[in-house]
């Protein structure tokens, strides 16, 4: 059962399983009340992966299907026609590893973006942790990701046996770290945008092209080591998708680099952003439906 403070049966209150009221302060998040609302996590985890494949004809082989478009491209492009080095590694493999990760930051971004708009409806009429919607999109948006991972892996074996060059080593470790590093910095930013286009709808439609040009100045398409002698390297290497780009295929191949201080760079400034996007979502949530 629910209660609202401020109901004249305050002397029940121990009848009661929440309490309803208001934020006493900016940093009254209440990340607790998200474990309680854990089913209901599951639950729009549910429908979210359900919701990516209902009335498609070839349901989940679009996930494989998108990936290996876009690795085609990008080695006729930028491998064939660009000719820019792959640090060792074979094109397809290179260019798919970076693909990978990069689709799953750019679909948490593009989804928790907007959360306030998509879900108006259900916010309106029933209560519970707003937080619980771009957390269901991260996490289902994992099983997307786990999908195109397989395929990077039947990849590497293909290449493995064709080349007699596989790697499989302690470095591998270090995927899951970097993954929920691409989650957090995935569902920081775009909570802070979910807030902001509850006023600005502009943001919107910058989204959607600012993700696309992101991905130009993240080396997914070229190795750090390709712009060793450009004069904007470092715009590109304090990118804090840069270490976790470079890293993720640093920790499949064991080739190219890892540099640790970079990494903590980038943990930091996840961090940083997260904690302001969980502050701004707590506080946009209190007043959104007055705008949306």
């Amino acid at each position: 059962m629910t209660k609202y403070k401020g109901s004249s049966q305050e002397a029940e209150d121990s009848q009661w399983d929440v309490i309803i009221e208001p934020q006493a302060h900016l940093f009254d998040i209440k990340l607790r009340d998200i474990w309680h609302y854990r089913d209901l996590l599951l639950l729009f985890v549910k429908r979210d992966i359900t919701a990516q494949y209902k009335q498609t004809v070839l349901g989940p082989l679009w996930h494989f299907i998108q990936p290996v478009f876009t690795t085609i491209v990008f080695v006729m492009i930028f491998g064939k026609i660009a000719n820019i080095p792959t640090d060792g590694i074979e094109p397809v493999l290179f260019y798919m590893s970076g693909i990978t990760i990069w689709n799953y930051f750019s679909a948490c971004l593009n989804a928790t973006s907007g959360t306030f708009v998509a879900n108006a409806g259900i916010f309106g009429k029933v209560y519970f942790p707003r937080l619980v919607i771009p957390l269901s999109t991260v996490m289902s948006n994992m099983i997307k990701f786990g999908i195109q991972f397989l395929l990077l892996i039947i990849a590497i074996s293909y290449f493995g046996i064709k080349n007699h060059d596989f790697y499989f080593g302690s470095s591998w470790l270090l995927i899951p770290l970097l993954v929920l590093m691409m989650a957090a910095l995935g569902l920081g930013a775009g909570i802070i945008i979910s807030s902001l286009t509850t006023k600005y709808r502009d943001f919107t439609v910058l989204i959607g092209f600012a993700v696309q040009l992101l991905m130009y100045a993240t080396p997914v398409a070229y190795p750090l080591s390709y712009l060793s002698t450009k004069s904007f390297i470092n715009v590109i290497r304090y990118n804090p998708l840069t270490p976790i780009v470079e890293g993720f295929r640093y920790a499949l191949f064991h080739k190219g680099s890892l540099e640790p201080i970079h990494l903590m760079y980038s943990g930091g400034f996840i961090v940083i952003i997260l904690f302001i996007g969980l502050l701004v979502f707590s506080k946009v949530e209190r007043t959104f439906m007055d705008t949306v």
